[in-house]
């Protein structure tokens, strides 16, 4: 997938998640509603739903806001370097948040998708010192300069109306996903090792062929000659690509 493609697409799946968001503020405005009741309630089967609903609720135009430029940055980012695992980090990160918010927060109603950007950060930061990927890694170091030195004190347990809980389980998420994905494969490297693989020494292009004969010395034991593997290059023709 070309850079241009793979930027539009990282761009307009982040841009349709902060669009749902806003969306659902909008409609909650607009019919003068609290979708509050529809946030995680920890240990209750009602509460239970919050789990695919809490991040997409927000208190007030400041708490969206606040979340806002983070996804879009981090969401950017972790699409366009991360494309070939990128949907399944988010989902990890979304579920795994809200299920461990569920399972150990306090009794109060936890909404905000603040979870899911500590998560998108800590898989990026981390994912990026195992792959030892300075463009990931810059991305992280940007939201945590944005965040300033409220991105570790979120963490920390306080009475606040601040879910911290929900900033905690999603770091950890967020870390649990970048030891999961740490040896798949993502769409930059495999773009360069494709290139690498694709030319000869003279930087021409060349087309791999894949052949198979058998050893033609007497086989070592009774199970037959065995097929030996070995691999031709040569420069491809121009007219038959």
């Amino acid at each position: 997938m070309g850079e241009g493609i793979r930027l539009r697409k990282s761009i307009y799946y982040t841009l349709a998640f902060v669009a749902l968001i806003w969306g659902v503020k909008i409609i909650e405005f607009a019919f003068d509603y609290n979708f509050g009741e529809f946030g995680i309630l920890p240990r209750t089967l009602s509460g239970s739903v919050g789990i695919f609903t809490a991040p997409l609720i927000h208190g007030d135009i400041y708490h969206l806001l606040s979340n806002t430029l983070p996804i879009i940055i981090l969401g950017v980012g972790l699409f366009y370097f991360y494309d070939k695992i990128a949907l399944w980090v988010v989902l990890l990160i979304y579920l795994i948040t809200g299920f461990w918010v569920w399972i150990a927060a306090r009794d109060a109603y936890h909404i905000g998708a603040s979870g899911v950007v500590y998560g998108l950060l800590t898989f990026l930061l981390f994912s990026g010192f195992f792959r030892r990927d300075s463009s990931t890694l810059a991305i992280s170091f940007i939201v945590l300069f944005l965040y300033g030195g409220t991105f570790l004190t979120g963490m920390i347990p306080e009475d606040s109306g601040i879910s911290w809980e929900s900033h905690l389980m999603g770091a950890i998420a967020g870390v649990f996903c970048a030891v999961y994905f740490r040896n798949y494969k993502i769409g930059t490297l495999l773009k360069q090792e494709l290139d690498e693989e694709h030319y000869l020494e003279d930087n021409q292009p060349a087309r791999y062929t894949y052949h198979y004969k058998p050893k033609s010395a007497e086989p070592e034991d009774a199970s037959g000659p065995k097929e030996q593997h070995y691999i031709i290059k040569y420069p491809l023709d121009p007219e038959n690509k």
